[in-house]
This record gives C-alpha cells, structure tokens and sequence, in this order.
C-alpha cells in the first residue's frame, strides 16, 4: 500500500471517530441535562423558536372577556330568554342570582384556572378561589350583590334621565346582555379590588401588632 493512500485511511479513520466521539458526548450531555446545568437562554432568544402568530392577545384582557362573557350569556338565556314567563321582578333578579352564581363556579372559574400557567396565577381575579363546597353557596349570595348593584345601576340612570327630561316612567336604559356584562364585569371587579384591599390593610395591622 502507498503511504499517500495509507495515509488517506488513517486519515478517514481519524475523522470517523471523531465524528462518533462528537455525538457520543451530545447524547451524554443530553442524557444528564438538568436545571443545574443548562445554559441559560434569553428570552428574546426563545421568541425566536416559538410557533404562531407574533401578535398575541394579553392575558387580563383575555381574563376580562372571560369574565364579561359569562353573565353577558346568562342575561341572554335567563332575563331576555325568561322575561315573558317570570313577570315578577324579585322572583327573576332570585332565578338570575342563582344562575350567576352556578355559572361562576362551575365556568368561569373552571376557565380561569385551566388557562393559568401556574397554580393560583388568577386567584386573584375570583372572588372565592379556593375550590371546596362552601364556595357554591358563597358565589351565589355574592352573585345577588352584584346583581343588586347592577339593576340599582340601571334605575339610577333611568331615574336621572326622567328627571332631566321630566317625563315619568320611561326606561331610557334598557337590560340587554351586552351592557349588563360591563356592568357585572365592572361591580365584581370593584368589590374583588376591595376585598384585596381590605386583605393587605388586615395583614399590614397584623405586622405592625406583631412587631408591637
């Protein structure tokens, strides 16, 4: 054998191994990879590789639809879909409460939780986040006091607008889903904002009693 062709096998044997050497140790490295050893990636970096569309809807306003839609429909179904059955006010606004607060705790919340990355990330868009029996009942008093809140709205501004026109008894402001679901969107949001403000000044007077 020539020495240039032996030197052209050794050659091909030197680069084969190598090559087998080079993903031996990329499957080693991919095998042990953990947390502790990874590389760390920015996340302009990662943008790059995700799938989709760039433009993206930002989760609160995917999580206000979610909460505007839900009583949007149950004023569609229950208050236009029952109003030529139940003429009784207080035996609807009753019915309606009742499927407010079904409809809080068995979808909205249920949606809210499974759209969350992370376990409690929307807890504090609900009123009652934790998922127990006692929370039925409680979503469904608490949907009346919205709904209380809602229709009290709603007589404000018709009897503010009877007496700058000074006619009586005339609804300028009608129940239709739409508004009825920025209206509950808006009260809910209102008493949750405050439910979380009274929660911070209670563990605030706590530290300071505990320091004391």
């Amino acid at each position: 054998m020539s020495k240039n062709k032996r030197k052209e096998t050794e050659g091909e044997k030197k680069s084969t191994a190598e090559y087998y050497k080079l993903h031996t140790e990329a499957v080693e490295d991919l095998v042990n990879a953990d947390e502790s050893n990874l590389p760390e990636v920015s996340p302009e970096e990662l943008r790059k590789y995700q799938s989709g569309s760039r433009f993206r809807i930002p989760v609160w306003l995917r999580i206000l639809f979610i909460r505007f839609w839900f009583p949007a429909m149950v004023c569609y179904f229950f208050i236009w879909g029952l109003s030529t059955y139940v003429s009784n006010l207080l035996d609807m606004l009753v019915i309606t409460g009742i499927a407010l607060g079904v409809v809080t705790e068995m979808l909205t919340n249920n949606v809210l939780r499974f759209f969350a990355k992370t376990e409690g990330e929307h807890d504090r868009w609900m009123m009652f986040p934790q998922k127990s029996y006692w929370t039925f009942p409680l979503n469904i008093l608490y949907a009346w006091v919205v709904l209380f809140l809602v229709f009290t709205l709603y007589n404000v501004v018709n009897l503010l607008y009877n007496r700058l026109t000074g006619t009586a008894g005339t609804v300028f402001l009608g129940v239709e889903p739409v508004l009825f679901g920025l209206f509950y969107l808006g009260f809910d949001t209102l008493l949750i904002e405050a439910k979380h403000l009274c929660g911070n000044i209670w563990r605030d007077a706590l530290k300071k009693t505990n320091r004391g």
